[in-house]
């Protein structure tokens, strides 16, 4: 790719990111007026903009699923392998302990399963 490719690649995933950001603003922004309303209908909405972990586990399984419930993709399974990729880029032990906000080094480790190549590289 030539240079002038990378960097319009680079601003586009930049202008991805600021409007990721923004969305994400103004989904807190909408959570944080619906709690001090105490509006029900406006936390219930504000609730679809961010899912909590068990509900993103939940979609993801419905919309992968195989052979029935409990069946799809494993969001924690994900998480452990997209911390895997980091770790064999080479990304320190401290790099995965903020990603996965682990606060113990031994945690991150047990998160942390390199593959047969990369540990032979």
């Amino acid at each position: 790719m030539r240079e002038t490719g990378r960097l319009l690649l680079l601003r586009d995933l930049r202008d991805l990111h600021l409007a990721a950001t923004e969305n994400s603003l103004q989904w807190e922004t909408l959570a944080q007026a619906a709690q001090a309303t105490t509006d029900d209908r406006l936390l219930d909405l504000a609730g679809l903009g961010r899912p909590s972990y068990g509900q993103a586990r939940a979609l993801l399984d419905q919309h992968t699923v195989v052979a029935g419930p409990g069946t799809g993709w494993d969001l924690h399974e994900y998480w452990h392998s997209s911390l895997t990729r980091l770790g064999e880029q080479g990304a320190s032990e401290l790099m995965l302990m903020a990603k996965s906000r682990h606060k113990k080094v031994e945690n991150v480790r047990q998160c942390f399963k390199p593959s047969a190549e990369a540990i032979a590289e």
